[in-house]
This record gives structure tokens, sequence and C-alpha cells, in this order.
């Protein structure tokens, strides 16, 4: 289980950081990536969690319980989690080191049009208040627990669907 947990979670991990690098290098926005870009991520999640699990299937004689199906996903996920929290930090230090300016630039710019009506005041008085959240740390642990999330998710339909008892055990 380990091992099917560990390769397909760096399986994941490697094919979310190369939609990150196609999304940074053909200049879409880097904060809002493109829809189908979204999905693409979400699609492949999905199958590569249900093969993880269908290894495991295959190699415990055709039996699933639900409990291995979510172990086998969390720790498919949890993996490509931190893996995608490596490449964070390394994008965030070397390749983009001014992402959080930008990003906060984008935050104001996303305030104005959706509230036309706040002030300049109003606005900066919003993003003081999440610049304390600004940093790679807090992103981290976004993402971890968005990872698991979504696996729990995943696993626990793909889990009902692929689950097959042993009447032996």
């Amino acid at each position: 289980m380990k091992k099917i947990m560990i390769n397909m979670g760096l399986l994941l991990g490697v094919i979310s950081i190369l939609i990150s690098v196609v999304n940074y290098t053909l200049g879409d926005n880097i904060f809002q990536p493109h829809w189908s870009l979204q999905l693409l991520g979400f699609i492949i999640s999905i199958v590569v969690i249900v093969y993880g699990m269908k290894q495991y299937k295959e190699s415990n004689q055709g039996f699933l319980k639900l409990g291995e199906a979510i172990k086998i996903g969390l720790g498919i996920s949890v993996i490509s989690g931190l893996l995608g929290v490596v490449y964070f930090i390394i994008f965030t230090n070397f390749i983009e080191p001014t992402f959080f300016e930008q990003y906060i630039d984008f935050q104001r710019e996303a305030a104005i049009e959706g509230n036309p009506d706040l002030s300049v005041e109003q606005i900066d008085a919003g993003l003081k208040m999440s610049k304390p959240f600004m940093n790679a740390g807090f992103f981290a642990a976004i993402q971890i627990i968005l990872a698991l999330f979504f696996g729990f998710i995943i696993s626990l339909i793909s889990g009902l669907v692929l689950k097959r008892e042993n009447p032996a055990a």
C-alpha cells in the first residue's frame, strides 16, 4: 500500500506541477487559472487516485475495503500536496519572488471590479487585514488542507464504487 501511495502521489504531484508550469509559461493568470486547467487537474486527480486503488485491489486478490481506499486516496493526496508545497516554495522564492506583491495587486483589482462602491481606503483596509496571511506557510497549509479535502471526497466516492470485502476475512 505504501509503495502505491508514494508512486501515485509522486506522479500526481509532478503532473500538478507541470500543469502549474504550463499555466505560468502561457502567461495566463497565475492567481486564477483558466477553468479548463482546473478541470484537467481535478480529472487527473480522480484518475490517479482511482488507478492507485485499482492497483492495490489487484495486488490484494481483488479485495478492497472502504477504509483502505480512503487511506490510499489520502496518502496519494498528501504526498502530491507536499510535492506541490515544495514547488510553491521554490516558485515564490526563486522563479517569481514578487508573487505575494502581485497577488495583493490582483486582489486590489478584483475588489475594485467586484465592489465599485468601496472607497480606496476601504479596499486598502481589507487588503491590510489579509496581509498577515500572504506568506508561503499559510499558502502551504491551505494547499495541504485542500489536497486532503478533495482527496477524501474522491477516495470516499471511488472507494464506495470499488470496494469488495473478502468474505473469508
